[in-house]
């Protein structure tokens, strides 16, 4: 095994390795390069990640809805953290006793570096179902590639219905359907129909053609996380669009023609976008350390028990939630991004015998962008709808994001002057975005 950065730490007497670079990784290290450099302190900080952007993930449904150009959602991490060492590429293995970090680059070459501290945030991949064909003809939507062959694949759909005269066949590929009412389903679901509406409008062959968007879930409501009233109104512009919202339903086999529900119904598509949730990444079991629900055990102050030199935090960490006893903190960006922030911090202090400090912080609220100038919102927990909802969730994003706000806001200016453009432009096939990423060499989202 080659080791391209092994001890070579130039003047460095410290270094910090950082697996991941999303939500909790991207601050972790944002956060530790800024005390550092405050300080003068020579510590070397190595971010490893597959690729060399952060991904912001809750505008992919835009993404796939043509709304956003898909560069608007990836950052550069060189760009965005000066001062941070990237290496390219996908971890395999943590040996946790000689202190060190193997990945795979993206040339198929082994890598390896050592570190004096580790920050495990390997984020999450899609949460697999034992259910007959999921594997095979599902689509997640976890990444950019995701998001792309689904831009594609909707409007190739469009493109071939409007191409035959066999009436089956023109209702299967007209007809799309979503597992997930959580964000991102629904979401995914929202922007569905205002999309092909578009695509569908461009070819007078499907003049009178039903498209049908379906949403289903085995939960009793859509976004089920949300307070009623949030669930009611979101649950009201999808039905407004034509979405068929199927709750306490799911699919239990499918096929290469359609899917049969649980219900007993066979519903004939060539679309099935998987939005059920997420699990952490495979190697959080492989490090074996101890897991709670699959996450990484971890102490209030984000240190794995056992080995002060390691700290997880994100989708990875079962981070101790000291604001619900007995529970740990939810699989979010927000939480993501917070515990990345404290797990810079406490990296420091444990190099420079500092004080750690524990994680508390409650969720502040969430928005969902239901697209069409319609959008849900509970900021601070005031439930918000309307008009009021879609300037607090598109001022949220704008905020939230490190990078690429005034491309992001142009482009929603373009989207509502214009409309979207609807090309298909073969960047990604099926083969490249497989719904079962246990592989490291399948795509993933570090949080």
């Amino acid at each position: 095994m080659s080791s391209r950065l092994g001890n070579d730490r130039g003047m460095a007497s410290k270094r910090v390795v950082i697996v991941g670079g999303g939500f909790a990784g991207f601050e972790a290290a944002k956060v530790l390069r800024k005390i550092v450099s405050r300080a003068g302190s020579d510590i070397e900080i190595v971010l490893v990640n597959p690729t060399d952007y952060f991904l912001y993930l809750p505008l992919l449904p835009e993404v796939a809805a043509a709304v956003v150009d898909p560069r608007r959602v990836t950052v550069s991490l060189p760009a965005a953290l000066p001062g941070v060492r990237l290496a390219l590429g996908s971890v395999h293995t943590v040996d946790l006793e000689g202190r060190k970090v193997a990945y795979t680059d993206p040339e198929g070459a082994e890598r390896a570096v050592d570190y004096d501290r580790l920050v495990l945030a390997t984020g999450s991949v899609n949460k697999l179902l034992p259910i007959p064909g999921i594997a095979e003809h599902a689509h997640g939507f976890r990444g950019v590639p995701e998001a792309l062959y689904l831009r594609d694949h909707v409007i190739r759909q469009i493109e071939l219905a409007a191409a035959t005269d066999d009436a089956g066949e023109r209702d299967a590929r007209c007809t799309f359907v979503v597992v997930g009412a959580g964000y991102t389903g629904t979401e995914v679901a929202a922007q569905g129909p205002l999309f092909t509406a578009a695509v569908a409008s461009r070819h007078p062959e499907l003049a009178g053609q039903k498209i049908r968007w379906l949403l289903l879930d085995t939960a009793p409501k859509v976004l089920p996380e949300l307070a009623p009233r949030l669930s009611r109104s979101a649950d009201k512009v999808l039905r407004s669009r034509g979405v068929e919202v199927m709750t306490g339903d799911s699919v239990d086999e499918a096929k290469a023609d359609g899917v049969r529900l649980k219900s007993g119904d066979f519903v004939a598509t060539r679309t099935l976008v998987w939005c059920v949730g997420v699990r952490p990444d495979p190697l959080v079991h492989g490090t074996g350390l101890p897991t709670q629900e699959g996450r990484l055990v971890t102490e209030p102050t984000l240190v794995v028990p056992g080995h002060p030199e390691v700290f997880a935090c994100g989708d990875a960490a079962a981070v101790p939630d000291l604001t619900r006893a007995g529970h740990v903190t939810a699989m979010t960006a927000q939480h993501a991004s917070r515990q990345g922030k404290l797990a810079g911090q406490n990296v420091f202090a444990s190099l420079n015998g500092g004080q750690l400090k524990k994680y508390k912080h409650h969720d502040l609220g969430f928005v969902v962008d239901l697209g069409g100038g319609k959008a849900a919102a509970n900021p601070l927990h005031i439930p918000l709808g309307g008009f009021p909802a879609r300037v607090v969730t598109r001022g949220y994003h704008l905020a939230a994001m490190p990078g690429n706000r005034i491309r992001t806001a142009v482009d929603w200016l373009l989207d509502f002057a214009l409309g979207r453009q609807s090309v298909q432009l073969g960047l990604v096939r099926s083969p490249h975005v497989p719904l079962d990423t246990d592989s490291p060499e399948l795509p993933r989202v570090n949080g």
